[in-house]
């Protein structure tokens, strides 16, 4: 798994998403995840702590350090070192490679902050997939404390309203209000495209690998058997089939960790939908666009 352990305690802290990350002496100076893409390119995320900066980076094939994309502080604002639909294009190839790192999900909400959105993109399905991505993120909750008295009480004092349950712990991490405000998509108003050190070139090369990678991925083997039924379920947008497509797949030998999971139960629709869009060489979206 290509995130660093020292991370994950970070994320299932609020105040790590809400820029407010409280000093403790476990925090190391610095955390570099690296996400890679395809044909060795990776999209690396370096957080200096406890200030919560981050910068995004490209690291390039055969090369030992990455090209800076963008820099920001904890709470932004961030500039736009990506076009949202690279950034998708960029976590749906990270997810089939590595089956630990689900779309949408942590590489999403990590990096969505560097990808706001402009006028001409689809601004409710940029926040359903922002949104199921801040809720993928989950945290182990111990067991409830039992409640009620030790003895067995006097008739009068039986009742459950004198022997409260605590309250429970989520398993998400954030909870509603940061949920709906994270998942919000932020306009564009920091651009770095346009200096002329931006790697353009590397990036114009990286969408096109992940472009065909994600085009050729229903032209083989059994992905190619099951392409009829899953572009059936994008033009009528009915995700009742997907058990149907499961099935035809899991016949066939599919035996691809993030594909099976994606259409697996219990459902999560936003990854059902860019699985069965991929699966039946859709646009990403058209499936989507049935569910907002």
């Amino acid at each position: 798994m290509p995130v660093s352990e020292a991370l994950l305690p970070l994320t299932q802290d609020p105040g790590f998403w809400t820029g407010q990350i409280s000093e403790t002496d476990d925090l190391p100076p610095q955390l570099r995840v690296s996400f890679p893409v395809v044909d060795g390119y990776s999209l690396v995320l370096d957080i200096e702590l406890p200030s919560g900066d981050r910068a995004l980076g490209l690291r390039r094939p055969a090369s030992s350090e990455p090209v800076q994309l963008g820099w920001a502080p904890a709470a932004g604002p961030y500039p736009a070192a990506l076009h949202w639909w690279e950034l998708e294009s960029f976590a749906r190839v990270i997810a089939l490679e590595d089956p630990l790192l689900p779309h949408p999900g942590l590489v999403v909400a990590l990096l969505s902050p560097f990808a706001p959105a402009t006028a001409d993109d689809d601004l409710a399905a940029i926040a359903a997939v922002r949104e199921a991505a801040y809720r993928s993120l989950r945290r182990e909750v111990p067991p409830a404390l039992p409640s009620g008295p030790e003895q067995t009480p006097l008739p009068l004092f039986a009742d459950e309203r004198w022997w409260p349950a605590p309250p429970a712990l989520s398993p998400q991490v954030l909870d509603e209000a940061a949920v709906a405000a994270l998942s919000a998509p932020a306009w564009a108003t920091l651009q770095v495209r346009a200096g002329s050190r931006f790697p353009h070139e590397d990036i114009l090369d990286l969408v096109r690998r992940t472009g065909a990678r994600l085009r050729h991925m229903p032209e083989q083997h059994w992905y190619a058997q099951t392409r009829t039924l899953a572009r059936r379920i994008t033009d009528s947008g009915d995700l009742a089939l997907v058990p149907a497509l499961l099935g035809a797949l899991t016949e066939a030998g599919c035996d691809h960790p993030t594909v099976l999971d994606a259409l697996s139960e219990p459902l999560v629709p936003l990854e059902a939908c860019w699985m069965v869009e991929t699966l039946a060489g859709a646009d990403p979206g058209t499936l989507l666009r049935h569910h907002l």
